[in-house]
């Protein structure tokens, strides 16, 4: 499972004209899962996510989580980040796990997440346009496999 994190001053995602979610301050969270993930797995990036300390404190360091209180986060699923060009210019998307897999996992990590701060999504597999203001800018890769 890979997450890519960035700190957001605003951020939306839109299909087909539409906005399917749109945040305020929060986390962006840019999702990919492969073959081997499960629940377990996933559980510990929840954690991982809510306890990241990447907001300021009162001093201007990055030392605090998110707070569920005056923050979102806008969850989007991302197969390409197990894409692998090493080889050529075409990158291979074998090690991102099928669809049909990913989306169970996928609404899994967002009902669980939701137990702690309000998540809003894109739409799984589509055409997605995501609107993002990074703030600091902030972009943390979590990887777990």
């Amino acid at each position: 499972m890979r997450i890519v994190v960035q700190r957001s001053l605003q951020a939306s995602c839109e299909v087909d004209g539409k906005i399917t979610g749109k945040i305020d301050k929060g986390l962006v969270l840019l999702v990919g899962f492969t073959e081997g993930d499960d629940k377990t797995i996933i559980d510990h990036m929840v954690k991982k996510v809510l306890n990241l300390r990447i907001f300021d404190d009162e001093n201007g360091v990055m030392n605090n989580p998110i707070d569920p209180n005056t923050s979102q986060v806008l969850s989007i699923s991302q197969f390409t980040l197990y894409g692998d060009a090493k080889k050529g210019n075409r990158p291979s998307y074998i090690r991102a796990l099928r669809g049909e897999e990913a989306i169970k996992l996928y609404e899994y990590f967002n009902e669980e997440l939701s137990k702690s701060i309000h998540v809003e999504t894109g739409i799984f597999g589509a055409e997605m346009k995501i609107s993002l203001i990074n703030d600091g800018p902030i972009t943390i890769l979590l990887e777990k496999e």
